[in-house]
């Protein structure tokens, strides 16, 4: 839509076509706290959580994060933002005892967009972003409660490589997996298609029990395109997925 702003002079009247973008202003910076996971080259996913701040007579303050019912998820660029992480060093994978915030318990060591991506890769990073539009301005990493796992059977579907659709008891959930999630196989090979021959490895449960990596998982997910038998743990509050147990009998 564009918007027509009109002048009156005297004798002749004059009228300018602008974007109506530029007649309302800039976009409004707003703000989402939550876990963020990679979402392609430069961005993220981040589905917005209330955020409480919790100081203790030891220890950092850190964040108890719980759901806002009908939070949808965002997905943001961060290739221009300023990240400050709660290391004392950008490249730090965990804190090794020494955090780096401020008073609102938010990371202050200045860092990059290449060191968030750095940490990204490690699975979801608890976050607040500013952002306007599609981008995110400002990212501050910030140490939050750790949220329980939970166990369950459901169906599993193939997102990409690093996301995977959880369905079970009529509700579905988006979780994110790492190199360090488990794969238990009911298969021989821990490299076959999805219950690809013989459930050689599978217990009286038809569960899975041959130990494999998350790459087998994201080479037996592309050989399906439909979801399949699981049983699974993961951690509700940040939508990590911790293991994944192949179910023989889905077919």
């Amino acid at each position: 839509m564009r918007t027509l702003i009109c002048a009156a002079a005297a004798l002749a009247l004059s009228c300018v076509t602008v974007p109506a973008q530029a007649a309302s202003g800039p976009a409004a910076t707003r703000v989402a706290y939550g876990y963020a996971w990679a979402d392609g080259a430069g961005a993220l996913r981040i589905t917005p959580r209330e955020p409480k701040l919790v100081r203790e007579r030891r220890g950092p303050a850190f964040y108890r994060l719980s759901a806002v019912p009908g939070a949808k998820e965002l997905r943001l660029g961060y290739r221009s933002a300023s990240y400050r992480r709660v290391t004392v060093a950008c490249g730090l994978k965990e804190t090794e005892g020494r955090v780096a915030v401020d008073g609102k318990g938010l990371g202050r060591t200045s860092c990059g967009p290449g060191d968030l991506t750095a940490a990204l890769e490690q699975g979801g990073v608890p976050l607040r972003v500013e952002y306007r539009g599609g981008e995110a301005v400002r990212i501050n990493e910030f140490l939050a409660e750790p949220g329980a796992s939970r166990v369950a059977r459901g169906l599993l579907k193939r997102l990409d490589d690093a996301t995977v659709l959880f369905t079970a008891g009529g509700t579905t959930v988006k979780l994110g997996y790492t190199y360090a999630t488990g794969f238990h196989r009911a298969t021989a090979r821990c490299g076959d298609a999805w219950l690809a021959g013989e459930p050689v490895n599978a217990d009286r449960q038809g569960l899975g029990t041959r130990p494999c990596q998350a790459r087998h998982l994201t080479k037996a997910l592309r050989t399906v395109g439909h979801p399949v038998a699981v049983k699974i743990d993961y951690v509700p509050d940040s939508g990590a997925l911790n293991e994944v147990w192949e179910v023989f009998g889905d077919a």
